[in-house]
């Protein structure tokens, strides 16, 4: 029994993988070496010891190791460190015994983090060192709060942001948009109506009543990943370049509007891949595009004289678009072969595309997906799965 005891207060291990934790490492080193350089400077001494202080280095693991946490974003590291400053020096002048000042600012300056939504550990230890810092830190008083704190802090924080972004990680870490419906309606997205929600993961988070390491947003998304990951599991790897269609109708830049909208008459299709003279994919363009070019000779009858005023009235000094390129949007998604087709189901239901080409390791077109090539996979899947199931049950 003991050993079981024991055995559970075992760490789990850490899943980060070894080019990972040499980018922390390495973070916290340039960063703090770069504050150590820039802020006695900047703070008009040659010492580093009034200016590099200890929690600094609590603060570089949040940055460097755990950038995604809520702990480790700008505000926090900002308003956490020096909030705790600005409590740990008021302690210290007004309430002369430090034993009780000390663990007095702690506390007042955890209340504040938490009231502020800036909480930093950090922040605790800094709020200690405001206390029981010396006579260094008592001559600066509440200036202590500015430099080193909020002026280390700050570097530090800078620090952080260029090594993230030269090592191409995202920092800060931003919430995502709100996911709306693609069609503007208040029903909830697609993928939101079954399985796990938003509101669902809420109502845990406010009966779990701890704070967490990670933030609501990232938890969403790994809970969707997990659901994605479990879908694998039980149809299979089901791949984009088992199900897209291959004899695609496309266009280039400069082809005409008309012969392109003949095109999709004639083949029966809503969209078709813009490609470049190397059959790179360049863009997507579709029926609804080619409203914007109400003057093409297959409209006929009382539109095509109404589109025709319509052009003349509202677009007198605009230049008439004549090739697909102008009128085709900017930006274009694109799927790689081997991609699995659950990940097609929060960007068709969700997203609100239609139709994703598929490309292969040179951006040349392979293929194309639309929506009921997933729904067929889909279906298709189900159906295998179940005929799997009954031919267990009746060996």
């Amino acid at each position: 029994m003991i050993r079981g005891w024991l055995r559970a207060l075992l760490p789990a291990p850490i899943a980060a993988s070894a080019a990972e934790r040499l980018r922390g490492c390495t973070g916290a080193l340039l960063g703090l070496l770069l504050t150590g350089l820039i802020c006695p400077r900047l703070a008009g001494t040659e010492a580093l010891s009034p200016v590099l202080i200890a929690p600094l280095g609590a603060s570089a693991v949040l940055l460097f190791a755990v950038p995604a946490s809520p702990l480790a974003q700008p505000w926090s590291i900002l308003g956490g460190n020096t909030v705790s400053a600005l409590v740990g020096v008021a302690c210290a002048q007004w309430i002369a015994d430090p034993l009780l000042a000390a663990p007095l600012a702690v506390s007042l300056a955890i209340g504040a983090m938490f009231a502020l939504r800036c909480l930093h550990p950090p922040g605790g230890a800094i709020a200690l060192t405001s206390v029981l810092g010396g006579p260094a830190v008592t001559s600066a008083g509440f200036l202590f709060a500015l430099s080193p704190v909020a002026l280390s802090s700050a570097t530090l924080l800078l620090a952080a942001i260029a090594f993230h972004h030269a090592t191409r990680r995202p920092y800060p870490h931003l919430r995502p948009a709100a996911r709306t419906n693609p069609h503007h309606t208040a029903d909830p997205s697609p993928t939101q109506r079954l399985g796990v929600s938003t509101e669902d993961l809420d109502a845990v988070l406010r009966q779990y009543d701890q704070i967490l390491d990670v933030s609501r947003d990232d938890l969403d998304s790994l809970v969707q990943q997990a659901e994605m990951h479990a879908y694998r599991r039980r149809f299979g790897e089901i791949t984009c370049a088992e199900i897209m269609s291959r004899d695609v109708v496309a266009v280039q830049f400069g082809t005409p509007l008309a012969e392109a909208w003949r095109l999709l008459r004639r083949h029966d299709i809503r969209a078709m891949p813009v490609l470049d003279p190397a059959r790179r994919v360049i863009g997507l363009v579709s029926d609804l595009d080619f409203v914007k070019s109400p003057e093409l000779d297959s409209y006929v009858g009382f539109g095509t004289r109404f589109r025709r005023l319509v052009r003349r009235l509202t677009t007198i000094h605009a230049e008439v678009p004549k090739v697909v390129g102008q009128v085709m949007p900017h930006g274009i998604r694109t799927v790689s072969e081997g991609t699995h087709v659950a990940e097609l189901v929060p960007l068709m239901a969700d997203g609100g595309f239609r139709h994703v080409p598929v490309v292969d390791q040179d951006r040349r077109l392979s293929g194309i997906v639309t929506q009921s090539d997933l729904i067929a996979a889909l279906y298709r899947g189900g159906v295998d799965r179940e005929a799997g199931r009954r031919s267990s049950r009746a060996a």
